[in-house]
């Protein structure tokens, strides 16, 4: 009999795993109203009590929690507490989940249950990353009223997303600056063909001002009121740091600078491209587990 899988809460990215997950395994579905899926083989809960059976393997959102005691469940009218989970699941089973908490994982891990968080691995994150990256290159191209082929585009850090960003940038014909803390960071900006200036000399730098387009990829704050004031009132500056975030967006108002705030882009701009990557990510940590588990 083939594994009992359970996807528990998350956006579109989770109703896609689900529907990729039917293809091959029984899937039930917890923390969705019953309209969402088109798959015939996905049996919808309406909560904990009314799972068929525990599972193999939970399936966690990313982030599982955004209040720490409930379940993240943005497509379910109900609420799900955190400590209801651990009884979907079997002694032996695993549960995955995205970015989740010590007080989270406790709940299952006292119960002998296995935790893995999916978001720590390196190929999600690569992958999450040139999703972020097309994201943030859309929302340039629908915000700016000029094409984006010669404009001048400064990226702030040398990320995994910032990397992305460069390689889809290039394509466009941009002149991309690239703005770092470590200096082995803006030589690999030179070496992908960007100038570079360290973020120390960002206030006595012109490229802020020059700069038609700002991504910032840095999670803390770096675009206080003082640099801002530097930017053009044309530019558009687009973060892309998860909270809380690397500009400060009362300042950038009070300037009058066209400045947007893009988190959460993944579940946004592609959830099937970016569930079917977390589906690929957990059969990958399996797989690894089975290859070890035989040699």
């Amino acid at each position: 009999m083939s594994e009992r899988y359970i996807v528990a809460g998350g956006d579109m990215r989770f109703s896609a795993l689900a529907e990729q997950l039917a293809e091959s395994k029984r899937v039930c579905t917890l923390g969705f109203d019953k309209n969402l899926f088109t798959s015939t083989g996905i049996i919808t809960a309406e909560n904990v009590m009314s799972i068929p059976g525990r599972a193999d393997c939970l399936i966690l959102p990313l982030p599982v929690s955004t209040d720490g005691t409930t379940l993240n469940a943005p497509y379910y009218s109900g609420t799900i507490s955190l400590s209801e989970l651990p009884s979907c699941v079997k002694e032996n089973g695993i549960v995955f989940g995205g970015r989740i908490s010590p007080a989270a994982a406790k709940l299952f891990t006292s119960k002998g249950i296995e935790v893995i968080d999916y978001f720590e691995r390196e190929e999600l994150a690569v992958l999450n990353a040139l999703v972020t990256a097309e994201g943030a290159l859309q929302i340039a191209l629908e915000e700016q009223p000029v094409i984006i082929s010669g404009c001048k585009v400064l990226i702030l850090g040398m990320g995994r997303i910032a990397k992305s960003l460069i390689r889809l940038l290039c394509g466009f014909g941009t002149h991309t600056a690239v703005s770092a803390r470590k200096y082995s960071d803006l030589a690999w900006a030179e070496v992908y063909g960007c100038s570079s200036v360290s973020i120390s000399d960002l206030e006595k730098s012109d490229i802020l001002a020059e700069a038609d387009i700002i991504f910032n990829t840095i999670p803390h704050m770096i675009l206080n009121e003082q640099l801002l004031k530097k930017c053009s009132k044309s530019c558009l500056i687009i973060d892309l740091a998860s909270k809380p975030g690397g500009m400060d967006m009362d300042a950038a108002g009070r300037l009058g600078l066209r400045a947007i705030w893009a988190l959460s882009l993944p579940g946004k701009t592609a959830p099937v491209s970016s569930g079917r990557m977390i589906g690929k990510t957990i059969e990958n940590i399996l797989r690894e587990r089975r290859y070890c588990s035989t040699n």
